[in-house]
């Protein structure tokens, strides 16, 4: 895998621009934990960006949950196989589940979206 540790800057969208406008094109997946929006990307890589609403907690709260889908994507991921730009945001469910749950359910969710 493309991965050092941690999701490093390269492979994450940060800029609120580019959220909108992936969002917009509005091709998505939704499960009871996630939605995801997919969208073709020509770089040779694929970039990630996580959203966490203020519903499921507090900013720690909400900051453990982007860690942990962070390290999700490491496990499940490989960011130069088929080139996306992912939109992953977490919904009410995923702090009702255990990690594992949620993390077969975001790769099931990545596979269905990578057509």
């Amino acid at each position: 895998m493309a991965f050092i540790n941690n999701m490093i800057k390269q492979y994450r969208i940060r800029r609120n621009e580019e959220f909108s406008d992936i969002i917009a094109k509005k091709k998505s997946k939704a499960g009871d934990a996630f939605v995801l929006y997919a969208d073709d990307r020509k770089e040779a890589y694929s970039r990630v960006g996580i959203s966490v609403s203020k519903k499921l907690g507090n900013a720690v709260t909400r900051n453990k949950i982007k860690r942990q889908i962070r390290m999700m994507f490491a496990n499940i991921y490989d960011f130069t196989e088929s080139p996306k730009d992912l939109i992953v945001i977490a919904r009410n469910r995923y702090l009702e589940r255990s990690f594992e749950e949620n993390q077969r359910e975001l790769e099931k969710l990545i596979k269905s979206s990578i057509i």
